[in-house]
């Protein structure tokens, strides 16, 4: 069902597996696109393998993008440059993003989810956010999935990562022939993440900018995993 926006909550489309579910997957799609991107990926995956789960899937705010001459759309920061040798991160929006998703979280607690049972997610910007949110967020969370992204603002993780999600699960994953973000980019994201101390488990597939069925055969099996049956 879609939901209206109130305050600073951002309008979502949520679909719950079964009735009075006990988990909640916050999913964050990439730059231009909304929540409906992933809608499918809801009858695609054995969700009766799971947990009953509310898939909570947000529409990033309408801004302007710079590197798209000004042009507006849905996105979760702005982008000033395509070049990743030369881009700025727009740290202003990331953070605003971030205490969007928090109050989704927060939303999700009052709802009767905890943190430890919330799994945030990300695919492209939304896996930025997802994965910014989830190292700096103040109780544990149960997972957070980074797919085709990067780690962005990485210069200030070590003085704003909070202690309470040092041991958070990371499932992040790369197109080897991704020509939006480059492969080195999120490998350098992953070695980064795994020095720091993080379990972080990396899958690198021969696709596109895309999620490939491998990839989400691989999610489903590591969700399953980590939330069980």
């Amino acid at each position: 069902m879609e939901e209206e926006s109130a305050d600073a909550v951002l309008p979502c489309l949520e679909i719950e597996t079964r009735p009075a579910p006990t988990h909640a997957v916050i999913w964050l799609h990439g730059l231009g696109a909304d929540g409906y991107d992933f809608e499918p990926l809801v009858e695609a995956i054995d969700v009766w393998r799971l947990p009953a789960i509310r898939f909570v899937f947000p529409h990033a705010p309408l801004r302007a993008i710079t590197a798209n001459n000004g042009y507006v759309m849905r996105a979760w920061y702005d982008i000033d440059t395509i070049d990743f040798t030369r881009r700025t991160d727009d740290a202003v929006s990331i953070r605003a993003s971030s205490e969007q998703v928090e109050a989704l979280i927060a939303r999700e607690n009052a709802r009767g989810i905890p943190d430890e049972r919330i799994v945030l997610a990300g695919f492209s910007q939304g896996g930025v956010i997802a994965l910014h949110t989830a190292l700096r967020h103040p109780r544990p969370l149960a997972a957070v999935l980074a797919l085709s992204t990067y780690l962005a603002l990485a210069g200030t993780l070590a003085d704003e990562a909070h202690p309470a999600n040092r041991d958070l699960p990371i499932f992040m994953a790369h197109g080897r022939e991704d020509s939006v973000i480059p492969f080195a980019l999120a490998e350098t994201s992953a070695d980064r993440l795994r020095a720091a101390g993080y379990p972080l488990t990396w899958h690198a597939y021969w696709a596109e900018h895309t999620i490939s069925m491998p990839e989400l055969r691989d999610i489903e099996s590591w969700l399953r995993a980590l939330l069980g049956e």
